[in-house]
């Protein structure tokens, strides 16, 4: 396990990143020919605050020159990064594993224009546990049951769980009824990526993936089902009902997707991850954990 050089910070574990180049040269125009979204004066603040070091723990300043193969660890940062006004509640914890219940628009893990707005962040700063890892993850506009791992040596086992398909999970979401069809039926597809980039689409072929559909109860606004994923394909639930003519209400990739614009915190995806149940593979026990939230 690669050890960090700097400490956590609000939540934030250091990144690093490996010099490939023969001849790299100074470190500060190196380090703005490879992050072109980074200013000069952002690099030389974080250098003059000592946040900028080699894999010896060496401060770099705007001049240190750099050799290849070296290691340089710095923060990530980002400027006016936007609130998410909803708060995760913490469902379980013992001396391995953390359940979370995730509010919708809150990404799991930091990535583009989120950072300190994460829940892994979050939990990271709130809880001191640099160790925090999540065992799986969410679509950022889904909400519901979230598992991380606590330690490093049972992290396996849990992580095992999921590529053995032994964990059992349950999805609710609103979408259009579908009088034509008798409940509950299984539908398989092959998902691929699609286009643009960030969307999946059905494709002839093999099927990869399958979703058991069920009803729950007519709503005002449409159907409640009831979702198990016997796969785990990026945004499968959201792809299988868009294709079969029924999407999940306030979905803004499925069946079309609607230009980008700032999120609607009033209406936000009706996809809710229900519960999780598994073997816990540490104390044998059977495990089910059940969000508290609702659509």
């Amino acid at each position: 396990m690669l050890l960090p050089l700097l400490p956590m910070r609000d939540g934030v574990a250091p990144s690093y990143m490996w010099v490939q180049e023969l001849a790299p040269g100074p470190a500060l125009a190196y380090l703005l020919a490879r992050f072109a979204d980074v200013t000069e004066s952002t690099w030389r603040d974080r250098m003059a605050r000592r946040e900028v070091i080699d894999g010896s723990g060496v401060v770099l300043g705007p001049d240190s020159l750099l050799r290849r193969g070296l290691r340089i660890w710095y923060y990530r940062e980002l400027d006016d990064e936007t609130p998410i006004p909803f708060e995760e509640q913490i469902l379980y914890r013992d001396a391995h594993l953390l359940v979370v219940d995730k509010p919708h628009f809150l990404p799991t893990t930091p990535g583009g224009r989120f950072l300190h707005e994460s829940l892994l962040v979050r939990l990271k700063h709130k809880l001191g546990e640099e160790q925090l890892i999540p065992i799986h993850r969410l679509d950022r506009e889904t909400a519901g049951v979230v598992l991380f791992s606590l330690r490093a040596e049972s992290r396996g086992a849990y992580q095992s769980l999921f590529q053995q398909r032994s964990v059992g999970k349950v999805y609710e979401a609103l979408a259009p009824a579908m009088p034509d069809r008798a409940f509950p039926f299984i539908h398989r597809s092959r998902m691929v990526d699609g286009t643009p980039f960030f969307r999946m689409e059905e494709a002839p072929g093999e099927p990869n993936s399958e979703t058991l559909i069920d009803v729950i109860e007519p709503r005002a606004e449409g159907m409640l089902y009831r979702l198990q994923p016997r796969t785990g394909r990026k945004h499968q639930l959201r792809v299988h009902m868009a294709a079969l003519g029924a999407p999940i209400l306030n979905d803004a990739f499925y069946p079309v997707a609607l230009p980008i614009k700032e999120d609607d915190f009033i209406n936000p995806l009706k996809l809710l991850a229900r519960a999780i149940a598994f073997d816990d593979p540490v104390s044998g026990e059977r495990r089910r954990f059940e969000s508290v939230r609702t659509l």
